[in-house]
């Protein structure tokens, strides 16, 4: 590794041992982040981006898992956000571009214009209170009252603001019985009110991966720019065959990922237990030539929600790469992270080719729109 020498002013060194101090970095290591960031960028600024269909937005990133489905679809994103610093680090690995941080605190109006508005947001409660409270008054009220202090606010005011073409959101299937059905009703009402049509349907990822993984998909389409009358249907195109277990794993997998006896015990014993009292909680050995459970954050833990049998020793569980293939990740896809860190990351991430399935249907969407706008424009004309 080489050096490099530089002399800044004081004003750039206290803001970069600022951000030393916010990242937990040295500062050895923000600077060469910095100056990757910006060889990078301006290498992206300068690629040709000709044959890209339309531009999008990638919040609450993660590590890309839906910049990949939308590229794909050919797009090409102008805007990142991300706030953990271990998804940033895996995201900057293999975009070359470092997200923003909190959302929050970004300005609706410094975000880039945009053809489609891409989030997979976490899942908060909303108050209703304050809802009922001016109902009962006779009062408006709006997507800022409803949704204030969630982070689906934000998707909301850079909605309103930005107005992009259309929009697609991604949860958890539990989302639409979260707090007894409330939050999604405040979400389609909140998305309805900024003059959005929205469809949306609960998706299994294992038509494309060997996973069961049901995922809320959200598509909504600007009614200020194509009208009430849209129809949009998740007609998805399955993978065939279907893949298995068997298709994603390594043949010679580190003696490390393998259970330890103790390990083991417990989880055999953890599962005993719970069948004693007419649960179905515990391990799970996920089938060969079959799909495994879901996979989570909590992965790291112990693995138990997908075990690989072994012959002749105890099972093992998945190594990152594999859980990458389970997601839908190319192995070309690059993890500088630890273990750890990358397990909580495939378990927050989305299976790829079934979220390039739905982005590949909006655009198709799009272009069908578009094109009806623009014969109604020359129609004016004539």
């Amino acid at each position: 590794m080489k050096q490099v020498h530089i002399r800044v002013e004081d004003e750039l060194y206290d803001k970069l041992n600022a951000y030393s101090l916010q990242s937990e970095q040295s500062m050895q290591d923000c600077v060469r982040e910095a100056v990757a960031y910006y060889v990078t960028d301006m290498k992206r600024r300068q690629k040709d981006i000709s044959n890209k269909q339309f531009s999008f937005i990638d919040l609450f990133a993660g590590i890309g898992g839906m910049r990949i489905a939308f590229d794909r679809a050919g797009g090409h994103c102008v805007y990142s956000n991300e706030w953990n610093k271990y998804s940033q680090q895996t995201y900057f690995a293999n975009f070359g571009e470092q997200p923003d941080g909190d959302i929050t605190q970004v300005n609706e109006k410094d975000i880039p214009d945009h053809d489609i508005l891409v989030a997979g947001f976490p899942c908060q409660p909303f108050s209703i209170a304050g809802v009922s409270k001016k109902n009962s008054m006779g009062r408006e009220t709006g997507f800022a009252d409803k949704t204030q202090g969630t982070l689906f606010f934000d998707v909301c005011r850079i909605l309103k603001e930005k107005r992009p073409k259309a929009f697609m959101l991604e949860n958890v299937k539990n989302l639409c019985s979260h707090d007894k059905g409330r939050t999604f009703h405040v979400i389609k009402e909140s998305l309805d009110e900024l003059n959005y049509e929205v469809f949306y349907a609960i998706l299994d990822g294992q038509n494309y991966v060997p996973q069961h993984r049901e995922r809320i998909i959200i598509v909504g389409f600007d009614r200020e720019r194509y009208g009430k009358d849209i129809d949009f249907k998740f007609n998805l195109t399955p993978k065939i065959p279907k893949p298995v277990m068997q298709d994603i794993l390594d043949k010679d997998v580190d003696a490390k990922y393998t259970l330890s006896d103790k390990l083991w015990t417990y989880l055999q014993n953890y599962a005993a237990k719970h069948k004693a009292a007419g649960n179905g909680f515990g391990y799970g050995i996920a089938p060969l030539d079959g799909v495994s459970r879901t996979i989570s954050a909590r992965y790291y833990k112990d693995g138990s929600e997908i075990l690989i049998a072994q012959e002749g020793k105890n099972p093992r569980r998945l190594t990152p790469r594999e859980c990458a293939r389970l997601q839908g990740f190319p192995d070309s896809f690059k993890i500088p992270v630890s273990d750890t860190q990358a397990y909580k990351q495939f378990g927050n991430s989305v299976v790829v080719p079934l979220m390039e399935n739905v982005a590949k249907l909006i655009v198709e969407k799009l272009k069908y729109m578009d094109a009806e706008v623009a014969d109604e424009e020359r129609r004016k004309v004539i």
